[in-house]
């Protein structure tokens, strides 16, 4: 049997942290941000853990 690819936007858009948990960075910070506050677009610059819920899909897509 063929190996399995890893889906290629997702290595893109995924990282695993240190102790195995899936990393993924926020939501609305690509355009638009003059009307965003500074603390707004500052809180969403940081990196977030996916949620439980999501983490067998994601898994799926990285081949882990």
């Amino acid at each position: 049997m063929a190996k399995l690819k890893t889906v290629s936007g997702a290595k893109k858009r995924f990282a695993l942290t240190g102790t195995g948990k899936i990393k993924r960075k926020h939501a609305y910070h690509s355009h638009i941000l003059t009307k965003k506050t500074k603390k707004r677009k500052r809180n969403l610059d940081h990196f977030a853990v996916l949620e439980k819920v999501d983490n067998n899909r994601v898994k799926e897509m990285l081949v882990l």
